[in-house]
């Protein structure tokens, strides 16, 4: 599993012109999942969100996981992630889980971090999703989680 994951001072999730999801301070998560992904690679995955350091301590530096910063997390499905990009000018799916894989272990993810994080926002699988954030600093990294 793939994970883009943002600081955020703020993050939405629209569908259809309908506000689906918000947070505040905290973390956005794109998360993209592979074929050969399992709940094991969400159970690492999980570990890494939670635990990355990201968030300034009193001194300015990124000392502090999203659950010592009390900051509130957005989960939003993306395919994407999982493109092939290394040739031609059209990305390739292949590598990506079937909608039924993918969307079982996005759901396995988000019960798995539910109980642990203050606010948790979710993107809707399948959707055309308008997200919108702040993002602060800008901070963005790349996880993996391989299976």
């Amino acid at each position: 599993m793939i994970a883009l994951i943002q600081r955020v001072t703020q993050a939405s999730v629209t569908v259809e012109g309908a506000l689906i999801a918000q947070t505040g301070p905290g973390m956005l998560a794109l998360i993209g999942v592979e074929k050969p992904d399992t709940q094991v690679s969400s159970d690492k995955l999980a570990k890494r969100l939670l635990g990355y350091r990201l968030f300034s301590d009193d001194h300015g530096k990124m000392n502090l996981d999203l659950l010592s910063s009390g900051g509130q997390l957005m989960l939003v499905p993306q395919f994407t992630l999982v493109a092939d990009t290394a040739k031609g000018r059209r990305p390739g799916f292949s590598r990506a889980a079937s909608p039924d894989q993918a969307t079982q272990l996005f759901d396995y993810l988000a019960e798995q971090l539910q109980p642990q994080v203050s606010k948790l926002g979710l993107g809707r699988f399948g959707a055309d999703m308008q997200v919108a954030l702040v993002n602060d600093g800008p901070v963005t990294f790349w996880l993996r989680a391989d299976p």
